[in-house]
């Protein structure tokens, strides 16, 4: 990798991996329903003139079913969820258990027909990683959070779907116009729940809550995308999503640094499990042509491990 991919990868990874540290500061004054229509309008104003400017915003619109499908899944409902359930986790514990995400995303291959042919070792990563969420669940989350828990794992299902409608419906379409787009749906939704249910603040947010709103719109959602798209541009989308392996150990880092929430041997346990269940769950067999090439070696990147959604279709996942 160049040293140009290196710093990409590195600002990705701080970038989709800070996320659970600004929302666990935000949500002690801000309602979740607050906290998600801040972050969705300020992430869709930065990007919605970028997207009109390239004339991006008509083609996705005319795909406006997936467009909806997506926007629930990757961000109506996950983004509420995960605040609700920062009330009561630790913002490492959360981010923790997101790394399960590839994970869900090969059993949503097999639901939304793209099924992959799992060998020996692909099993023994589902087991790996299940053996972390378990690790994670029975020592690092009290009975009293098992709700909280519960709705992470929501989360990471949404997380898994948004990639691959993605895939399959919206391959085709420019990035920047999807995301914008997705944004202000979720504004548009929860502006009337949050005037309905009173969620605005009774005072002024702190500093610190304003800097995390600021930093959640602006660097891990809008930011992140144009980052990513570079990352891409410059590695190649397999490499580019191995990324997805660095971000749980940057929400640990910073949770901990920040907030000061300890880091317990079961946690760090659970996360190696994880982490390596995910990479074996998606290693993938070479496929080979009719003149024995493998399928990296004729696009001119190797077969790495990476999820099977996460493709050059759909690199525009948030946080």
């Amino acid at each position: 990798m160049t040293r140009r991919g290196l710093i990409l990868f590195a600002l990705l990874g701080v970038g989709w991996g800070i996320p659970y540290l600004l929302i666990k500061i935000a949500v002690r004054q801000l309602d979740p329903t607050m906290l998600v229509l801040t972050r969705m309008t300020l992430a869709a104003l930065i990007l919605l003139p970028v997207a009109a400017r390239r004339g991006e915003l008509v083609p996705v619109l005319r795909r406006w079913r997936p467009l909806l499908a997506f926007a629930v899944v990757e961000l109506v409902v996950p983004q509420f969820l995960l605040g609700t359930a920062e009330e009561r986790l630790p913002s490492s514990t959360t981010g923790l258990l997101i790394a399960a995400v590839p994970l869900a995303g090969v059993g949503v291959a097999f639901l939304l027909g793209r099924p992959e042919r799992l060998a020996a070792v692909n099993w023994l990563g589902i087991a790996l990683g299940m053996a972390g969420v378990a690790a994670l669940v029975g020592f690092a989350v009290s009975g009293s959070d098992l709700g909280a828990f519960g709705e992470v794992l929501v989360v990471v299902i949404g997380y898994a779907l948004g990639p691959a409608i993605l895939a399959k419906w919206m391959a085709d379409l420019p990035g920047a116009g999807v995301m914008a787009l997705g944004f202000t749906i979720a504004a548009v939704v929860y502006a009337p729940v949050a005037a309905a249910t009173r969620a605005w603040p009774p005072a002024w947010p702190s500093t610190s809550v304003i800097v995390s709103m600021v930093l959640l719109a602006g660097v891990c959602s809008a930011g992140a995308f144009s980052v990513m798209a570079a990352l891409v541009a410059e590695v190649g989308p397999v490499r580019a999503t191995t990324v997805t392996y660095l971000n749980p150990a940057v929400a640990l880092t910073a949770g901990a640094v920040v907030l000061g929430e300890p880091i317990s041997g079961w946690a760090v346990a659970g996360f190696a499990l994880i982490l390596a269940g995910c990479a074996l769950a998606v290693i993938r067999r070479p496929a080979r042509s009719g003149h024995g090439e493998r399928r990296g070696e004729r696009r001119g990147e190797p077969e790495l491990p990476g999820s099977p959604l996460l493709s050059e279709e759909s690199v525009t996942i948030s946080s």
